[in-house]
């Protein structure tokens, strides 16, 4: 321990070395890091040394989950961790545009992504045209000589729609335009975005990777590495960087993704067609069911792992929607998805009610449209639970 002839200073020299290391990643929660000399800092923001400075710049928590990710996805540079899923989409719609430029998105895409290519891109300068990502034609047609980037996700939230990523990714190519992948309702085990073309890769960690619903966090990705750079710099400007206790958190969620993404995964299945068996149900969504409109292309592109998410509608307004939520009971009502527990939601009154009507409409968004995020429930116990809900929606 440092000490002067006025007693023990205010910050002792760090922890004593051991010979032994912890089994769990520790947390870190230090905003400012100490180095012993101005040339040892310059060094490490010339990266001639590997080290920490300041926490907005990066953290050994985020750098853990970065790299879980990154093994996850086949990223070959260092991801970024983000506050947030829509921070992680920020950074790529402002930090690769200017005014002037052009990008593309699916129609499909999570509503708050709409939001801001209808609204906040085009106060700055940016056009934008939303476009079917099932129809490679239309997206070819929407492409201009201004166009920097397309933007989709795999399977859209909540429509649950298949876009045509390999036309897509061949048409990028071919047009030299950044291809965009949001992976996070499919995540890595069921589609690896850069194997399939991408450019650029996009997860919303508070989802399905973490999977507890105490986490909020992004992670961004780009194959180049300049790229790379640019998405890192602009999230350390804005000031997006994850916390470490978050971090920390999202690794602890990620040891037993894989275990968790099987069993959810197998219970939708089995949900989506006991769904579509209810009287009162009007349409099931899930692209295992032959009956989905984009089932072959699913079958091909995510080789029989169709994610944990169901979307179904019921006949009825509001009123029948509130029964429904109140009799699944023992099922959070929630905007969210991924939780280790069952999860319904209902974009009209949550990711979808930013859009007009008529957009909303377009989207096949109805009262009586939900979405639910299965997770570890019995099978059984989950079926007999919606039977309930969707009888008491009918009795409304």
């Amino acid at each position: 321990m440092s000490r002067n002839e006025k007693g023990t200073l205010v910050r002792p020299d760090p922890l004593p070395a051991s010979a032994s290391r912890p089994v769990v990643t520790p947390l870190s929660p230090a905003v400012v890091y100490a180095s012993d000399t101005p040339d040892m800092l310059d060094a490490q923001y010339d990266g001639d040394l590997s080290g920490y400075t300041y926490s907005r710049e990066g953290h050994p928590n985020a750098d853990v989950v970065a790299a879980r990710v990154d093994e996850m996805e086949g990223a070959p540079h260092l991801g970024v961790i983000t506050s947030s899923g829509m921070a992680a989409v920020t950074a790529v719609l402002l930090g690769l545009t200017q005014a002037g430029d052009h990008v593309i998105g699916g129609n499909t895409l999570y509503g708050r992504s709409l939001r801001m290519m209808n609204e906040d891109l085009p106060r700055l300068g940016i056009a934008t045209s939303l476009v079917d990502p099932g129809d490679v034609e239309a997206v070819r047609a929407a492409i201009r000589p201004e166009t920097r980037l397309i933007m989709v996700e795999v399977v859209s939230n909540p429509t649950l729609r298949v876009a045509d990523i390999l036309g897509i990714a061949a048409l990028a190519r071919e047009a030299g335009v950044l291809l965009v992948i949001d992976n996070t309702f499919t995540t890595p085990a069921s589609f690896r975005a850069f194997d399939h073309g991408a450019d650029i890769v996009i997860h919303s960690l508070t989802k399905l990777l973490s999977g507890h619903s105490d986490v909020m966090l992004g992670y961004v990705a780009a194959k180049d590495p300049e790229i790379n750079d640019r998405l890192r710099v602009f999230s350390v400007t804005a000031g997006t960087t994850g916390s470490p206790f978050d971090c920390w958190l999202a690794e602890r969620g990620m040891l037993s993704f894989g275990l968790r993404f099987d069993r959810a995964q197998a219970t939708a299945a089995r949900l989506a067609d006991h769904l579509a068996g209810l009287k009162g149900v009007k349409r099931v969504i899930y692209p295992g069911r032959h009956d989905h409109p984009d089932h072959a292309r699913a079958e091909a592109l995510l080789k029989g792992r169709y994610c944990n998410m169901v979307s179904f509608e019921i006949d009825g307004d509001r009123a029948a929607a509130n029964a429904l939520a109140r009799g699944a009971q023992g099922l959070s009502f929630a905007p969210t998805l991924g939780d280790v527990g069952t999860t319904i939601s209902h974009p009209l009154s949550s990711s979808h009610r930013a859009l007009s009507a008529p957009e909303q409409a377009a989207l096949g968004m109805t009262e009586g449209f939900f979405r639910v995020s299965v997770g570890l429930e019995d099978a059984d116990a989950l079926c007999a639970v919606f039977s309930d809900a969707v009888a008491a929606a009918c009795g409304a």
